[in-house]
């Protein structure tokens, strides 16, 4: 499957990593085109990875992941051209994070809306599936913790796709668990925080969440 990729962080590299490992094609988009960071990844991974912009990553991908700075991530899917995403699994891998107030931060985004809803109004074509959000990107794809298989929430208004997402997940080494339509996102998003601020008062970055259930 072809896989495009809008951000070139930390977060859109390691899912790249992860669709290359498990035999994707994938295409990172910037903002702009000639981006090095995008490039110089592409070149290190091989003949499967390229580099463009937004656009070329969304007309690219037959599966879309947005990994844009939270705040920023409705921008750039309209630089993109929401056309491009129209009938597609797109995953939404932000959280609307507000660092002005300091660390750890709060959600610019919070109440009776997210950021994944958000991102679902300004692609209303698109099949829109919040994940990978309450997680560091060193985790994201095959983590390896104590007790086994950590548990991924992921939430959309589209069965089909949150099901596509699920099999990612499953093969990535995750357990996943459907938190509802995409009005769910207000409070994966606001596992994000709490993931954050945990991981922040022992320095366990390494870590992730688990449902248990008997």
């Amino acid at each position: 499957m072809k896989i495009g990729i809008l951000g070139t962080g930390d977060v859109g590299k390691a899912l790249g990593r992860g669709f290359l490992a498990t035999g994707h094609e994938v295409l990172l988009g910037a903002r702009e085109a000639g981006n090095a960071k995008a490039r110089e990844w592409a070149e290190a991974q091989g003949p499967k990875a390229r580099a463009g912009t937004f656009a070329e990553a969304a007309e690219y991908g037959e599966l879309i992941v947005l990994a844009t700075l939270g705040t920023a991530v409705v921008e750039a899917t309209k630089l993109a051209g929401p056309a491009h995403f129209a009938g597609k699994v797109v995953v939404d891998t932000t959280n609307p994070l507000d660092l002005s107030k300091g660390f750890p931060p709060t959600l610019a985004v919070s109440g009776e809306d997210s950021g994944g809803e958000r991102v679902q109004r300004a692609l209303p074509d698109a099949r829109v599936v919040k994940a990978w959000n309450s997680v560091g990107n060193a985790l994201m794809f095959r983590p390896e913790l104590p007790g086994g298989p950590p548990t991924m929430f992921r939430c959309g208004n589209d069965a089909e796709a949150k099901a596509t997402v699920a099999g990612i997940l499953e093969a990535w080494g995750w357990s996943p668990m459907d938190a509802g339509d995409i009005r769910s996102s207000r409070y994966l998003e606001a596992l994000c925080i709490l993931w954050v601020s945990t991981a922040a008062r022992g320095n366990h970055w390494l870590q992730a969440f688990k449902m248990l259930r008997p």
